[in-house]
């Protein structure tokens, strides 16, 4: 068996049919909420649909795609016939709650061994946590699979509970090093303790190894790991192309957070939030001077950001270098205007459905999935 290259030709067989057809669905969704527009800037348009989509990345040089399912299944998707085929060779996954099968992404050496990152919930001494693998995806006759799958971090320690595992990852420009964003696991405290990483940020060589320079290098075990803290419950995780690194979180009852993430920088949580705990309890307010990173922008209510992208292309040409939040409880769409360390909120076009996903095709359109319920995969082009 040889990498997947391009095309998934010869596999008719092992194939989950895609929609029939691309379905246009322009302005169907529900008005855009720019305050200076009253129409779409962009089309929308139905290319697949899946049960409990999670996560998505396309292949280098490829239109081919990867979709995770939180129940634990791997799609790869023919970017020329829409077609698709279960990946076997996946790891064993905890469902329940937000746990399941989670984030995927080529390697930055896919091009020569064919590796792919992935991460997943399992369950250990002490209940369940997120865990990061890679694998070869291979392709042949009888199918797509993950060859060789080996773990190469597991979030510490393991909880009870079902929430906040965040495991997202994201490559530095590099690619010399693999970031995870590890959620404080509704446990709130230990995200001020750089003795676990729960509510943490942590910056891994390709093996899962603590990077070298981490801030907490010289104290050694799991807190070698660690290049930020005091997190919630990162969602979202990506570089712009100027090389800044961005961080979408989950706040309690409003506060959601758009961070710029920065080495051995504390973020606050439980200590300081922008929004209110559950039930009414207060938290104060990120302020100057009391020790913790703000964020670059904040939402109150509650958009509930599942995802995050920064947009590099050039087919939405006054938007490259501009951050996409998809949001799963504010049913939207949102952008945000980044300048170096400067974030700005821009626009936000309600979509009227949960919005688990955003990733930049090869061409520059930017494509969205929905989560479970609606589980549609939409294309989206300028108007």
């Amino acid at each position: 068996m040889k990498p997947v290259a391009v095309a998934l030709a010869g596999l008719l067989a092992a194939v989950t049919t895609a929609c029939s057809g691309d379905t246009a669905r322009s302005g169907a969704l529900g008005p855009a909420t720019a305050e200076d527009d009253d129409a779409w800037p962009f089309e929308v348009v139905e290319v697949d649909r899946l049960d409990d989509p999670w996560a998505m990345a396309f292949l280098p040089d490829s239109d081919d795609l990867l979709i995770t399912e939180r129940t634990g299944t791997l799609h790869l998707r023919d970017g020329e016939t829409g077609e698709r085929v279960e990946v076997s060779g996946t790891p064993e996954v905890v469902v329940a709650g937000q746990g399941g099968l989670g984030d995927v992404l080529p390697g930055p050496s896919y091009a020569d061994d064919g590796l792919v990152y992935l991460s997943w919930v399992e369950e250990g001494d002490g209940g369940t946590g997120a865990a990061v693998g890679r694998a070869r995806l291979v392709t042949g006759a009888d199918g797509a699979a993950l060859e060789d799958l080996e773990v190469i971090w597991r979030q510490t320690p393991k909880t009870g509970g079902d929430g906040h595992f965040s495991h997202r990852l994201a490559f530095s420009p590099d690619g010399d090093h693999l970031f995870v964003s590890s959620g404080d696991r509704q446990q709130g405290q230990p995200a001020q303790d750089t003795g676990n990483t729960l509510g943490s940020i942590v910056r891994l060589t390709l093996d899962g190894d603590p990077a070298p320079g981490n801030p907490l290098a010289d104290e050694g075990g799991v807190s070698a790991e660690i290049w930020s803290w005091g997190h919630r419950n990162p969602l979202g995780l990506e570089h712009a192309p100027d090389g800044t690194l961005w961080s979408s979180e989950m706040g309690p009852e409003g506060g959601d957070e758009l961070n710029l993430v920065e080495a051995g920088a504390n973020y606050g949580w439980p200590e300081a939030s922008n929004g209110s705990d559950y039930g009414g309890g207060e938290i104060p307010d990120h302020a100057e001077g009391d020790g913790y990173a703000a964020p670059a922008a904040s939402w109150t209510p509650s958009i509930s950001p599942g995802s995050l992208m920064v947009y590099r292309g050039d087919l939405f040409e006054d938007w490259t270098g501009d951050a996409f939040l998809g949001a799963l409880s504010g049913e939207a769409l949102v952008r945000v205007d980044l300048d170096g360390s400067t974030a700005t909120k821009a626009e936000v076009f309600d979509l009227g459905q949960r919005i688990r996903a955003v990733e930049e095709g090869p061409d520059g359109a930017i494509w969205l999935l929905e989560d479970a319920g609606a589980g549609r995969l939409l294309r989206l082009t300028p108007a």
